[in-house]
């Protein structure tokens, strides 16, 4: 398990090095980011890890840790990502503010009705990525978990397999979420966008060489 931090003094590393008993199993490793921010702390995981299968968990998600065997055992089936979905039968979306519901469900019943993407949340950073999707697939994003819809949708254009299984989510009651809506919505379009294009060329493609 790799925790990655942005400063020596982040307060994260006291509250994880206190209940070090609960993981006692676990080899756990500190990875310093190269820079500061979400994007920076996956992408240094990224660079550190070494295992055939990335799973980015959120270090406040305390209720899904029972779906990660299962996310596991979709990717030794043979799926290349596998997708922690909240809209999905079993999933749910819990106290979110009405506008930032309200973007993540149109955009994600956009991307998986029309756009033809496999998973029914395909904004939810919480997802497993094969090592496969990791080394081969080159990340452009530099906002936030913006990285996570582009490998999505450059798997998607591969025809990579992708499934997914369903997960819950809480809005925090505590402490500043560091997801930022409006700053990492341009980039969002973006690959939501790339998604449709690579969709329909494809469709038109095999339409004429058929």
């Amino acid at each position: 398990m790799l925790i990655c931090y942005d400063f020596d003094d982040d307060d994260t590393l006291p509250a994880v090095k206190a209940g070090a008993d609960a993981y006692r199993a676990l080899t756990v490793e500190f990875v310093r980011n190269r820079s500061r921010g979400a994007h920076a702390a996956v992408m240094s995981g990224f660079a550190a890890s070494s295992f055939p299968y990335v799973l980015m968990y959120p270090a406040d998600d305390d209720y899904n840790a029972a779906i990660l065997d299962r996310m596991v055992e979709r990717a030794k089936d043979g799926a290349e990502v596998v997708c922690a979905s909240r809209f999905m039968p079993g999933g749910s979306m819990v106290g979110c503010p009405f506008l930032k519901a309200l973007l993540v469900r149109v955009g994600n019943g956009a991307l998986y009705y029309l756009a033809r993407v496999p998973t029914r949340d395909a904004t939810n950073g919480f997802r497993l990525f094969s090592r496969r999707v990791i080394t081969k697939i080159p990340i452009e994003s530099t906002e936030g978990f913006c990285y996570s819809i582009e490998l999505l949708v450059k798997t998607h254009r591969r025809r990579w397999r992708i499934d997914e299984v369903p997960a819950h989510w809480f809005e925090r009651r505590q402490g500043q979420s560091r997801f930022r809506i409006m700053r990492w919505l341009p980039a969002y379009m973006r690959w939501c966008l790339y998604a449709f294009f690579t969709t329909y060329w494809f469709n038109l493609v095999t339409n004429k060489v058929d």
